[in-house]
């Protein structure tokens, strides 16, 4: 908790008046591929229009400060995250806590997100990965290792993500909250493109630091 100190004179007399504010809350969304190599408007032939934008406006709505941008071009998601760690490490010396910064990634943009975890090695980060891991990353991802509090979510019809334990066990820095959700929305791969409560929700809840979810 930061506290706002107004000092000031009164009738000849000093008051102070202490105004609590709470700590802004910073969140970094990483979009899914299909967006790196298409315009906003353009849709999915089987999911639709990634609605970026909507899910922009529902972080910030929850009074959270988005940092992020369309990606172009098929990025390396390793030397992307490499920036991003880059903009952390600039906001954590400006003075704002790293438990007060989460990293948010669908598909594409949530492998990017575990390259941060891994190259940011920081404990209090709070990371959300969104139907970004697969069984084979284990053998095709080795030098990814989670570190922060972790929350996967997954989508029982999409044959593209699954839980993530099995890399939590082999990961090797501490993650003092870790969490899984399997959603069942029947809309496989095509959950991510929307702003979904399903998803949007318990995101929301862990980048506000409640790690209790049901």
């Amino acid at each position: 908790m930061k506290l706002n100190i107004l000092c000031g004179l009164l009738w000849g007399f000093i008051f102070l008046a202490c105004e609590e504010q709470e700590e802004d809350k910073y969140i970094f969304f990483l979009h899914n591929r299909f967006l790196e190599t298409h315009e906003l408007h353009e849709a999915h032939p089987l999911f639709g229009r990634v609605e970026y934008e909507a899910i922009l406006a529902e972080f910030e709505k929850a009074n959270f400060k988005v940092i992020s941008e369309k990606r172009n071009g098929n990025v390396d998601a390793r030397a992307y995250a490499v920036e991003i760690v880059a903009q952390i490490d600039s906001l954590i010396r400006s003075g704002v806590q790293a438990s007060n910064i989460s990293i948010i990634g669908t598909s594409k943009g949530g492998y990017i997100a575990q390259y941060v975890s891994t190259l940011a090695n920081q404990s209090a980060l709070n990371f959300v990965f969104i139907g970004s891991f697969q069984d084979t990353d284990m053998e095709e991802f080795p030098e990814i290792n989670y570190c922060g509090n972790i929350l996967n979510i997954y989508e029982k019809t999409d044959p593209y993500s699954v839980s993530a334990l099995e890399r939590k066990r082999t990961s090797t820095c501490e993650i003092k909250h870790f969490k899984e959700i399997e959603l069942n929305t029947k809309m496989q791969h095509g959950f991510l493109f929307k702003p979904l409560k399903e998803w949007m929700e318990p995101s929301l809840k862990w980048a506000s630091g409640n790690y209790e979810l049901e």
